[in-house]
């Protein structure tokens, strides 16, 4: 049997992981599957709502199939389509028993029933059409005493369904009650996901979210951008995301735009607005063909909406005026929040964050969950956890990496690594985190600079292909990198890493051609200076390219491996 399911980006990680949905729809396919359950369920879908659908219900026999009772169990809330002739479909009303068990089973689900265009007391008390259907199955099971034991546990659902606190749509408007139904489920979802185990895990989270929402005042009714500055590797991401995840449910649309500063290079600032409004208007399309264009349709399209937009690491004034350039783009209660390095760029917004770097205490607590996991460290490497601690600076990025280094290590290791630390104590960041690429194994480093000059953001499938053609290892390798806190997989399961840590890789292949031993050329002017120089001969590892047609007619990736 089919099914469809309705998922967004941030969706999956906001809600409580003993459920796999957040919504089972039931409902009567022949009444409503083409009007008001396929609107519903676009709402669920729009607004970022895990929703399991039946898309080919048969509706038939006296069972239901185990997909769907595995289903029901794993859904946090259900909503009772009620119908006209619902109660005509055994299949409906065995689902609804499952579904009355469950809610009385006291897991945490909620049922949520809507009475469309039936009168909630004929569903109560099995009347009217309710009645016809209950005339036809009790003639069915009359001299069948298990079946007429089915039919009173039928008639006792629909009782306790009808007596719960629902959604009568008679006189009223459709889409506004859709609307209603929709803005309830999502408030619901968003109350569970403050006490989320991956906001937990974030440390100083909390502080971070209060600071932020008393600059974004959600509950005034005005448009506001504010601004999350600070160095690399500070958490101003993780900061916007987990403020994101926490407020979007408020907003009619979210939108989450990440990268700015490295999509704008690889795309024309209209393919970001493009991305931009097919996500608040919740339909993908090619809305503008350039960015004049684009700052006039996200004006017109978005003026009337209530939306929240984070634009996560810009670094250029036509990045926030092309995307969100004023207040007067967005409808009252907008927010707009912005990440950058660079504080220039937000002088102007209704407030900035600045992120401060981690207390001593939150430091420490960061190092040791990467350094000792769940374990309880041996008294004799706290001395050296706290020197470790003292070099980072409470930078959160260099915490993560050299605790996921020194992960299960001895103390000669740990000796060595803080050595190399304090030797470098005057260099910047970029220097600093080579370290964690000094450990790594030779086929290990190598895998890692290729992802850093080549493969980042890249499909981890693809990546692999490509890497296994010249490293049979390479998924060994790979998890040893996500280990060490040097890649990590996205939700698009594409490979990642930290900025800090890509500007590391890189400056080690700069390192190299500096010594007169190149290995890598992701660079366009850097390939022309060694075609001039006739230095191609001497390039040991891989070439890539992002070709435009005026350079010169290549493929997109080109390694010396392959050849």
């Amino acid at each position: 049997m089919a099914s469809s399911s309705s998922f967004s980006s941030a969706s999956n990680s906001q809600y409580c992981p003993r459920w796999k949905y957040n919504v089972f729809l039931s409902f009567r396919g022949k009444d409503t599957r083409r009007n008001f359950t396929s609107h519903l369920y676009q709402g669920l879908k729009d607004r970022g709502i895990f929703t399991f659908l039946d898309d080919e219900r048969l509706e038939d026999g006296d069972s239901i199939s185990e997909e769907l009772v595995k289903a029901i169990e794993e859904s946090q809330v259900a909503i009772i389509v009620f119908s006209k002739n619902y109660a005509m479909s055994r299949w409906c009303l065995n689902e609804l028993v499952k579904i009355m068990e469950c809610k009385e089973k006291e897991n945490g689900q909620t049922v949520i029933p809507v009475f469309c265009y039936v009168d909630p007391s004929h569903v109560r008390n099995q009347s009217k059409s309710f009645a016809k259907a209950f005339v036809k199955h009790e003639s069915r099971y009359k001299y069948d005493v298990e079946g007429m034991h089915k039919v009173q546990g039928w008639r006792n659902a629909l009782t306790a369904a009808a007596d719960l606190k629902g959604y009568d749509i008679r006189d009223e408007i459709e889409s506004e009650k859709i609307q209603q139904i929709v803005d309830h489920i999502s408030s619901k979802f968003c109350k569970s996901a403050r006490s989320l185990s991956y906001l937990q895990d974030i440390v100083g989270i909390n502080a971070h979210l209060e600071k932020l929402k008393s600059l974004l005042q959600i509950e005034v009714n005005d448009v506001r951008i504010v601004g999350i500055w600070g160095i690399g590797g500070i958490g101003k991401t993780t900061i916007a995301k987990a403020i994101f995840d926490t407020l979007s449910h408020q907003f009619k649309a979210a939108c989450f735009l990440a990268n700015v500063k490295e999509n704008a290079e690889k795309n024309q600032l209209h393919s970001l607005q493009n991305t931009l409004l097919s996500e608040l208007l919740g339909k993908k399309d090619d809305y503008v063909c350039n960015e004049y264009n684009g700052k006039c349709m996200i004006q017109s399209r978005l003026c009337s909406m209530k939306v929240l937009i984070v634009l996560d690491d810009i670094d250029h004034d036509d990045h926030l005026d092309y995307l969100a350039g004023d207040v007067g783009w967005f409808g009252n209660g907008s927010r707009d929040i912005v990440t950058t390095r660079n504080r220039q760029l937000i002088e102007k917004d209704d407030a900035i964050y600045e992120v401060p770097t981690l207390l001593d205490h939150e430091a420490m607590q960061l190092f040791n969950q990467h350094a000792f996991k769940k374990e309880v460290p041996d008294e004799c490497f706290k001395k050296f956890s706290l020197e470790v601690v003292n070099h980072a600076k409470g930078l959160p990025l260099a915490l993560k990496v050299w605790g996921s280094l020194l992960h299960k290590k001895g103390l000669t290791q740990w000796r060595r690594t803080i050595h190399q630390i304090k030797k470098n104590s005057n260099s910047k960041i970029v220097e600093k985190l080579k370290i964690s690429y000094d450990g790594l194994e030779p086929e290990e480093q190598k895998i890692f600079l290729d992802i850093a000059c080549f493969f980042r953001r890249h499909g981890r499938k693809t990546v692999m292909q490509i890497v296994e053609s010249y490293d049979s290892g390479a998924e060994y390798i790979m998890d040893v990198l996500i280990e060490k806190s040097l890649v990590f997989i996205s939700e698009y399961d594409r490979i990642e890493m930290h900025d800090l840590i890509e500007d590391m890789g890189k400056y080690i292949v700069k390192m190299q051609k500096d010594s007169g031993k190149p290995s890598r050329l992701w660079n366009v002017e850097d390939f022309k200076d060694m075609m001039v120089g006739n230095m191609v001969s001497r390039l040991n590892n891989a070439i890539l390219f992002i070709f435009q047609k005026h350079i010169w007619p290549i493929p997109n990736i080109c390694s010396s491996s392959f050849i």
